[in-house]
This record gives structure tokens, sequence and C-alpha cells, in this order.
């Protein structure tokens, strides 16, 4: 199966890069190369740095940004470990990072990887193949207390007590392995009245599986720091996000770098002498327009949060 996957809010993310023909740029999430080409291409003397964890993307990244060679690095790894990367190629700042956050089309629809609960497939979810942790460790292994929190803070699910509840009841009977399974019992949590509308009922687990298995929220909300402070005078972090937990981390964090103050807010003049970082670009995030919805639905639940590092 090719690499195949449509950069969602393409234009808006390249005009928010304010890309100098002559700058560094970071792509934390590489994928298939879409924005990353775009970039490139703005490109005269300037340099791009792709950095992916899946195998599969930096093949079709690599294929893809072939004619840039001379001036794209791509790197196997998590953004996470973006400052370290930099580092190792002589890299101390830069003038644009973007991530896109959240799993690839290529992802879901590659079915052996076990992201969608529209395939049955054994249970994996994971971007990075040399990690040992796997969904179906989780469904299998995690306590009810444990289960229960994952699907109702990264799932957002009402009935995460009593999926929680099924799931651990359903593997005292047998292991669960593949994605049908837990389809199946989650089924079975959910009210049948409850079942219809809303999308599917496996949508907010799976979604809340894949996040606790890749460390998603954690790596986002440990790296935005780092990431601003890599950033050169003037340079820009772009970040898109596909769900309400990752936007209000991104929101917060460029909220507070924007005004660090920790003052007590009757206090006269600031006192703890916290300088911003910078400013938020973007008052109310940028989404999709309608046309782009349209020709790619998983654009739907895209946002754009755009933060400028202090001149």
């Amino acid at each position: 199966m090719t690499f195949s996957h449509k950069s969602v809010l393409l234009k808006e993310t390249i005009e928010g890069l304010n890309i100098k023909p002559d700058g560094i740029y970071v792509d934390g999430t590489l994928g298939g190369g879409g924005h990353a080409y775009e970039v490139a291409v703005r490109l005269k003397n300037g340099r791009l740095i792709g950095i992916d964890q899946d195998e599969a993307a930096i093949a079709a990244a690599g294929e893809r940004l072939q004619a840039f060679s001379d001036k794209v690095t791509i790197v196997r790894s998590n953004y996470e470990a973006m400052k370290q990367v930099l580092k190792e190629l002589g890299i101390f700042s830069v003038d644009g990072i973007l991530l896109d956050l959240g799993v690839s089309s290529y992802q879901l629809d590659t079915i052996e990887r076990g992201f969608s609960y529209k395939y049955d497939t054994k249970l994996d979810m994971r971007m990075d193949r040399r990690q040992s942790l796997t969904a179906k460790d989780i469904v299998n292994g995690y306590s009810e207390t444990e289960l229960y929190h994952i699907i109702k803070d990264y799932g957002e699910d009402g009935f995460a007590k009593n999926i929680a509840k099924h799931i651990v009841k359903e593997r005292e009977k047998e292991p669960i392995l593949t994605t049908y399974q837990l389809n199946e019992i989650i089924k079975s949590a959910i009210p049948a009245k409850m079942r219809t509308g809303g999308g599917h009922p496996s949508k907010k687990t799976f979604q809340a599986i894949r996040i606790a298995c890749n460390r998603e929220l954690d790596v986002l909300r440990d790296t935005l720091d780092d990431m601003t402070d890599l950033l050169n005078p003037g340079g820009r972090l772009c970040i898109i996000t596909f769900h309400s937990l990752e936007d209000r981390i991104v929101k917060n964090a460029f909220r507070k770098q924007e005004n660090p103050c920790t003052c007590p807010p009757d206090f006269p003049v600031c006192i703890c002498g916290n300088q911003p970082k910078g400013k938020v670009i973007t008052r109310k995030p940028i989404l999709p327009k309608e046309e782009e919805i349209e020709e790619n639905k998983r654009a739907k639940s895209a946002k754009l949060r755009i933060f400028e590092k202090r001149k």
C-alpha cells in the first residue's frame, strides 16, 4: 500500500510559517511529506529537517522529497527528541517548526497497524513499531481503574466506566486480541438506544487507547516549551490538532508563553520577572474551509494555532 495522506490546512500552515528562503525549518511529524514538500519548494539556501517515528512515513517522505535531498534531512525519531536531533546535526536554533498531530490516513488505512475499528485485525496501534507496548498490552494488562481513566480522559466517553468494566470481565474469559473483539465489547457496554447517531460506538475508546499507547498528549505537553526555545526571534511554531484535548494543551501553552506573569492580578506592577516568549498569531484557531472538508472528511476536526517568537 502506498503512503497516501492528504495534508490538512496545507496553504494556511505554509503561510503561517512565514518561510524565509534561507531559513531552517523542522517538520516534527513528517508523515508522507506533504507539508514538508511545500516548505522545501520555498527554500533556496535554507534547510529542512523532517522527523517521524513511523518507518513507512520515513520511506514515503524520502521518495517524495528526493528532489530536495541537498537541503532536506530526514530523521527517524519522535519529535519529543527534537532538541537532541537538531543538536546532533549541529543546529541550535530554527526559523519555524510545524506539527501535524494525530494519526495519518495511511496509518488508519493500513489494516495490520490496528488503528481503525473498521477492520478486523490484531490490536497494535504503535506509531513506532520499535516500541514494545501495544494496544493489546493496554487492553489486557491495565487495571479497570487505569482503563477507565484512559477512556474517560483521552476519549471523553461518557460510558468509560462501563466500557472498562466490560473489557476486564471479557478478558477474564479469554484474551482480547483483535479490533473486532474489542468492538463487540464496547458495543455491549453502551445501551442500544445510545448507539444510534454520534458516530461509531468504538471511535472514542480506540482514540483513547491509541493516545495512551503512543503517549501522544504527554509528548505534546512536555515538548512545547522546548520548541519555542528553539525558535529564532520572529520564528514561528505552527501546530495542527485534531481533537479538543490536543487543542487545549496548545492553546494554554501558547497563552502562558505570551503572558507568563505569575503575580496576583491585584499587584500594581509585575515582580515575578517572567518575560513573554512571543505572541499568539491566531486568537482563534484557523479551521479548514468547506471545500477542503468536502474533499477530505478527515480535515473536519482540524485546528491550526500559530505562535511567533519575540523579535
